[in-house]
């Protein structure tokens, strides 16, 4: 498992209209480097920092699929974890398949609607260089106030998770999440829940929200809004770091968090 808990974010991938339009972007914001594509798997590329695998970006196959983030979950057996989310109130969108010799993916619902996919590892375990700037930091999914209970619930009987109640720390419902058996603080979290904004548009569903590490959050801000995208919530420090949600060019949301930058 390379050190990835069951549950844990291993993986992230972005979904988007233009291959080479993501590279450019992301190349500039996060400084990665980007192999060739697989012409046999939507244009599938890995970006790289530092030589090391931190993330895919691949073309949508069907313009009418969002563009966004999807994050990977480990499980050391997919097929049981499939079982796991059916069980819990989930749906599972797509049944587990392999991809080569990569791993097993699967792609699931939790009860509040937000889409995610389990990984098996097989020669490609995930992440290469969790936490370091330019990398996969974070992340955490947001469901409706209505929903959060049955997600709490799901999440905990799919992957076992230990959760503690940071909402007084942050000052907003929030829980994290951390392996099964793990002290649940924020030495040990891989994740967590948090609410959809009372206020926010009906028609948003609930998703994750992928962080990446950055050295500098409003230089990151003002990079993303030159490159052409935009930023949905501005800068605030938080005790965990400096973060900011932005929108990359063609349209899907991620955030950056500077941990330095925190208090």
């Amino acid at each position: 498992m390379a050190g990835f808990a069951e549950g844990a974010p291993c993986w992230a991938v972005a979904m988007l209209p233009d291959v080479a339009a993501g590279r450019r972007f992301y190349g500039e914001l996060l400084g990665w480097s980007f192999g060739e594509p697989d012409r046999e798997r939507e244009a599938y590329t890995t970006a790289t920092l530092g030589g090391k695998a931190v993330a895919g970006l691949v073309a949508k196959p069907d313009g009418r699929m969002p563009t966004d983030w999807n994050v990977h979950l480990s499980t050391p057996d997919i097929s049981a974890a499939a079982g796991r989310v059916r069980e819990a109130g989930g749906q599972v969108i797509m049944e587990p398949f392999p991809l080569g010799g990569a791993g097993y993916t699967a792609v699931a619902a939790d009860p509040g609607g937000a889409v995610f996919q389990l990984w098996q590892p097989g020669t490609m375990t995930g992440f290469e260089a969790p936490g370091e700037p330019g990398a996969y930091a974070w992340a955490e999914v947001y469901t409706r106030a209505a929903d959060k209970e049955a997600v709490d619930a799901f999440y905990a009987a799919v992957f076992g998770f230990e959760t503690g109640d940071l909402s007084e720390t942050l000052g907003e419902d929030f829980v994290m999440w951390a392996p099964r058996g793990e002290p649940a603080d924020p030495d040990h979290a891989v994740g967590g829940r948090a609410l959809i904004a009372a206020d926010a548009p009906e028609h948003l569903p609930a998703h994750f929200l992928l962080y990446f590490a950055v050295g500098d959050c409003d230089e990151a801000v003002r990079t993303t809004n030159r490159l052409g995208g935009r930023t949905v919530r501005e800068p605030a420090t938080t005790p965990f770091g400096r973060y900011a949600v932005l929108v990359d060019d063609q349209g899907a949301y991620f955030a950056v968090i500077a941990p330095e930058e925190g208090h």
